[in-house]
């Protein structure tokens, strides 16, 4: 495991699972809503993206989280020797979301763009429950088809308790 895509659902807990691999595995992760959040939540251009993606993709090493279809997919999706979505019940992931903003009101998420305070509007949560799922089933047969086409690492967790456990697994074997 060298090069990881963690993608899923938001509130699902892509970047703590980023942050647990690096710790374990000795990668920095890369955080695609740090790329793409400016202060005060105003979107960086595609271009910033890119080229900030770009130089991350050119190294040995990498563990990229988060969707971001427009930017640089393929290439992660190419690169990646593994590949991990998290398929949790919309309702988990909204508790996520809502514990999330209790836990960081008023302060920014390590993984969230510098000066992006957290927030939770009825947008988003629209979001997390409906329109972040849409082509569910596509998404997650594309990803099978990946994995059988090219041999690379493929794992579709739909609950906490299978990430953690492939995370205890991950941790065993470094430390041997």
């Amino acid at each position: 495991m060298n090069r990881i895509m963690i993608i899923g659902f938001s509130g699902c807990g892509k970047s703590t699972l980023a942050r647990r691999l690096g710790g374990i595995l000795g990668i920095e992760p890369t955080h695609m809503d740090a790329l793409h959040w400016l202060p005060g939540w105003r979107e960086s251009s595609d271009e910033h993206k890119i080229r900030l993606l770009g130089a991350v993709l050119e190294r040995d090493r990498w563990i990229v989280e988060g969707n971001y279809r427009r930017i640089l997919w393929e290439e992660r999706t190419e690169g990646a020797d593994t590949i991990i979505f998290l398929d949790y019940n919309r309702f988990l992931c909204l508790y996520h979301v809502i514990k999330r903003r209790i836990e960081y009101a008023g302060k920014t998420r390590p993984d969230m763009g510098e000066g992006c305070e957290e927030k939770l509007d009825a947008e988003f949560v629209r979001w997390v429950i409906k329109d972040g799922r849409k082509d569910r089933r596509k998404k997650l047969a594309g990803l099978r088809e990946l994995g059988a086409r090219t041999g690379k690492d493929v794992y579709i967790f739909k609950s906490m308790r299978e990430t953690e456990k492939f995370v205890n697994e991950i941790e065993r074997k470094e430390r041997k």
